[in-house]
């Protein structure tokens, strides 16, 4: 709780109790007056002073003016006819009780923001020969060594040239699980380092590095209204004068025709109370609000309340398959020897991509690290398109595709399995083949269910990858609709055939955001994945996911679809009420009473249901 949040509750508290105590005292007269003045005024100064300024810039009509208009009148009214003041205090206690609520609710929510906001940097150790010094990020240039200690934040983008340690990335993922760095590793600003020194290159100015871009994120989510938002605002801008006007009318006409001025004056005060939109006015931004910090949180960062409302209405979401539903490194998935010895034959494949550094040659010797067995090894020849052919041992090895298979006379098998195949032959022999695949993500199929679950009614995946692949890994996550053996160019025409098909829905792509931007920017929702350090996700996606996990995307849509259910529940809610007892109170059926729970009632309740996006979003 804030010092000026515990100053509101003083204050709350020390009008409520007086206003019970006077109920005991027998005053009348100017004595009662003034002595119910006390609690008023502790409680609803600054309701008093926002109101006077509201028509000194000309914008009188708001809930501030509502509530003065309304407590003064009701505060002569009881001078002139001798009356009780009670209602009066009790207008603005309320009032004040359902602002307590809404700025605790808030408090909670920036709490959620402001963690992330952590990840800012204060400053950079660069070395000089002085020692080291600390730099403003902003003065630092690409390509400099700087040192970062346990304990400071990662101030730029840059690689590890020296040293190891673990990252708490909690700030930009979510995630509590560290992340084990070393030499050669990239690393991104905003993450903590935990318990070892590195020394890193920036590859990046501070202003463009992935926290600067992430704060600016965040700053200008709320600044993008949704739909709902602006119709409140329209709505308040109409509803406020035409409400002043009815109540005027209801004060003034009757009184003239009955000559009942006390009746109908105080009949048109408990209008104006009613009347205040301050439920709708205050929930609904704090639903939007609460919602993107309650999923900021988890580590997913929503643009904005408008790209909020359109996650809701997702029904259909398209996923990019390498990065996003894979993990986008290849392993060895299977190894079948024919009449060979398996490990043995990982062992040659391994050796003879000693020093290649394609893909495939990194995934094979993964799969038998030790290099350092003492084995003859020279490379004779690489073949492009074909594969590497080896001296180990004294015997010559080719390892490669069917056509370097055909080259050297072996007599090669097909695999059942998806992947990429590599054939191994030592001279003329066919040994076998080693099949290399993507590696699925571990929570991909559950991702996919819980986006059913959720109420998408199709997931479509789109990858370059041949049929048999695509087919294999489509079935293994329940993905019935997908398209195979695309280049980039071709996501995009396929997300056109989709939007044009769904045109009545919302239709999201999911990319890791490097290469997939034209098509982030095409989809109704851009989510990007993954994308500690990737520019493009950051800037072309309107959802981005901190961190690799698939199944973030579901739990952006169920935060999305809970909160546009809360804005509707509160409007209906707020609206329904609000013409009902300003009817009520019109005829004269509701007291003043009525009025506070009409008006504060109705915004302490909005308030508490816009804040289950907070506490459970």
């Amino acid at each position: 709780m804030t010092p000026k949040q515990k100053k509101n509750l003083i204050r709350i508290v020390v009008a409520a109790v007086l206003m019970i105590a006077f109920e005991f005292v027998t005053l009348t007269g100017t004595a009662k007056f003034f002595l119910y003045m006390i609690p008023y005024l502790i409680v609803g100064y600054d309701i008093l002073i926002k109101a006077a300024r509201g028509i000194k810039n000309l914008r009188a009509l708001d809930e501030h003016f509502l509530m003065a208009v309304a407590t003064i009148g009701a505060i002569g009214l009881a001078l002139y006819i001798g009356g009780d003041y009670t209602e009066a205090v009790a207008v603005m206690l309320f009032y004040q009780i359902g602002e307590f609520f809404q700025s605790y609710a808030v408090g909670k929510s920036r709490k959620n923001i402001s963690e992330l906001m952590d990840i800012r940097p204060d400053f950079a150790n660069v070395e000089t020969e002085n020692g080291f010094e600390k730099v403003d990020p902003d003065e630092i240039e690409i390509g400099t060594e700087i040192i970062v200690k346990p304990g400071e934040k990662i101030p730029i983008d840059g690689v590890v040239i020296a040293g190891k340690s673990a990252l708490n990335t909690i700030a930009l993922t979510g995630e509590s699980l560290p992340r084990d760095v070393e030499v050669g590793a990239e690393v991104v600003s905003g993450c903590v380092n935990i318990n070892g020194v590195l020394k890193i290159r920036t590859t990046k100015l501070f202003e463009e590095s992935t926290a600067s871009k992430i704060l600016d994120l965040v700053e200008n989510a709320s600044s993008r209204k949704s739909k709902s938002e602006e119709f409140i605002t329209k709505f308040a801008r109409i509803y406020t004068p035409i409400v002043v006007s009815c109540a005027l009318s209801l004060a003034i006409i009757p009184s003239i025709i009955t000559g009942d001025f006390a009746t109908w004056i105080y009949r048109a005060l408990i209008f104006l109370v009613i009347s205040c939109p301050c439920a709708l006015v205050i929930s609904i931004p704090l639903t939007f609000f609460a919602g993107i910090g309650g999923a900021s949180h988890d580590g997913i960062l929503i643009k904005g309340s408008n790209l909020m409302e359109t996650l809701s209405k997702v029904e259909t979401v398209v996923m990019d398959k390498t990065g996003t539903l894979t993990q986008g490194i290849f392993d060895v998935s299977a190894v079948h020897a024919k009449d060979f010895d398996e490990k043995q034959l990982i062992h040659l494949a391994a050796h003879a991509e000693r020093y290649s550094t394609h893909p495939i040659g990194i995934s094979l010797r993964g799969a038998y690290p030790n290099e350092n067995d003492n084995c003859d090894v020279e490379i004779l020849e690489e073949i492009a398109g074909q594969g590497i052919r080896a001296k180990i041992n004294g015997e010559i090895v080719s390892v490669g595709n069917e056509k370097l298979m055909d080259a050297v006379g072996a007599e090669w098998k097909s695999c059942y399995k998806a992947g990429t195949i590599v054939h191994v032959a030592i001279g003329a022999k066919y040994v076998g083949h080693v099949v290399i695949s993507d590696v699925v993500k571990p929570t991909a199929q559950f991702a996919v269910e819980e986006m059913f679950s959720s109420g998408v009614k199709d997931v479509v995946m789109l990858t370059g990858d041949s049929e048999k692949v695509a087919a294999q890994v489509a079935a293994g996550l329940g993905i019935k609709n997908y398209r195979s053996e695309l280049l980039p160019a071709d996501k995009v025409s396929e997300l056109e055939k989709i939007l044009d098909a769904e045109k009545n829905s919302k239709v999201a792509f999911v990319g890791d955001g490097i290469n997939d931007a034209p098509v982030l920017s095409r989809a109704d929702i851009g989510i990007a994945m993954g994308a500690m350090g990737a520019d493009a996700a950051i800037e072309a996606a309107d959802v981005v996911i901190m961190d690799d996990n698939p199944l973030k995307i579901p739990r952006a849509i169920k935060i999305a679809r809970k909160c546009l259910a809360i804005v509707k529940e509160n409007i209906v809610f707020s609206i329904g009420v609000k013409i009902l007892c300003m009817v009520l109170g019109a005829i004269g059926i509701a007291n003043m009473w009525f009025a506070i729970f009409a008006d504060v009632g109705v915004m302490v309740l909005a308030v508490l249901n816009a804040a289950r996006m907070i506490f459970n979003a």
